[in-house]
């Protein structure tokens, strides 16, 4: 029996009433835009001068709770102190035309790598608008190599979204390649990444280091594995570190409990993408990063070690669709299963 076309409005009115309010505010003084949902941090773009990439810093749940690691912005005791360019949210990649994005690291840190480091530069605010469930923020950023030329334009658009219990973000990265081919050469150090705090860590016996009650690194024999609880479930059924890395999937999720909230994240791949489905970087001491360009470094998904050397031709463009969600709760493969398709109804529109 159809609803009477009154009650239909108010239930319609009901729902735009209660949709939250996602607002962009630019700080400029400070080289970040704040993403705010009903007044409330969800979580910034930001574009500092010590850093060697834009970031999304941190993240947190519909609730509040931050799941990102704090370091090395924030010394945090009981967080593994490692890859200190692991920050927050990031997309970039380990070796276009020879120069390392990655790896690069902050100021005051150092990494080794094989090749010299690149820089992403943020270059532009394009477009800022704020609504009620959703928000979108247009950027530009070049890619520097590491002789100084810029071989990457990225122009992207950023998605917020909010509802009970959910946090969304959509990735729209268009790379044009400038004056010379762009070549991603394989590589397992990318793409879109994420890297958690501890208790969304798969436990370990291994010896690591970590950030004390004062701040300071200091080695660990053997880990406390108490509240570290987390799990990867991949669009496939791959479960874990073990089976699910270097697999080919269009998402995966991981989920654990932090600070007494059921969290379940979500690195959503897009059919549209040339490369999909793609490959999986999840490493159990939290590194969650979806790797589109990758092959030959990635067996379990490419047998043969077959090498892609993904190339953007001089003058040409490519555009990425990734979705993060951010859900408050348990989500079972179905569930995760049924956000997907809402992604793909999401960028049909």
């Amino acid at each position: 029996m159809k609803k009477p076309l009154c009650l239909l409005a108010l239930v319609l009115a009901a729902a735009c009433a209660s949709a939250a309010e996602v607002k962009l505010v630019e700080q400029a003084d400070k080289k970040q835009v704040d993403v705010l949902v009903d007044g409330q941090p969800f979580t910034s773009y930001v574009f500092w001068a010590d850093q060697k990439k834009p970031l999304l810093s941190p993240l947190r749940t519909a609730s509040g709770n931050i799941f990102t690691r704090g370091f090395p912005l924030e010394k945090v005791a009981g967080e593994r102190t490692d890859h200190p360019h692991h920050i927050s949210s990031w997309f970039n990649y380990g070796n276009v035309n020879g120069t390392d994005f990655w790896n690069s690291p902050p100021e005051g840190y150092s990494r080794d790598s094989k090749i010299p480091y690149g820089n992403i530069k943020h270059k532009a605010i394009l477009a800022m608008k704020s609504g009620e469930g959703a928000a979108s923020l247009k950027v530009s950023s070049d890619w520097i190599l590491a002789d100084g030329s810029k071989v990457l334009q990225q122009d992207e658009t950023l998605v917020f979204r909010a509802a009970k219990d959910l946090r969304i973000i959509d990735r729209i990265v268009t790379l044009t390649a400038q004056d010379k081919d762009a070549v991603f050469k394989d590589s397992k150090e990318g793409v879109i990444a994420i890297r958690v705090t501890r208790s969304l860590e798969e436990p370990s016996e291994k010896a690591e280091i970590f950030t004390d009650a004062a701040g300071k690194p200091t080695a660990v024999a053997k880990l406390d594995n108490t509240g570290v609880n987390g799990v990867y479930l991949s669009s496939e059924g791959k479960v874990g570190e073990k089976e699910g890395w270097s697999t080919r999937a269009k998402w995966m999720t991981l989920s654990g409990n932090v600070k007494g909230e059921d969290v379940c994240i979500g690195i959503f791949d897009h059919p549209k993408n040339s490369t999909f489905p793609t490959y999986w970087h999840n490493r159990g001491y939290g590194l969650f990063a979806a790797n589109p360009f990758g092959a030959k470094d990635f067996p379990k998904g490419n047998p043969s070690k077959t090498a892609l050397n993904f190339t953007i031709k001089a003058g040409k463009s490519e555009t990425f669709r990734f979705r993060i969600l951010i859900h408050s709760g348990k989500l079972t493969k179905e569930e995760t299963e049924a956000q997907y398709q809402q992604w793909l109804k999401d960028q049909a529109e």
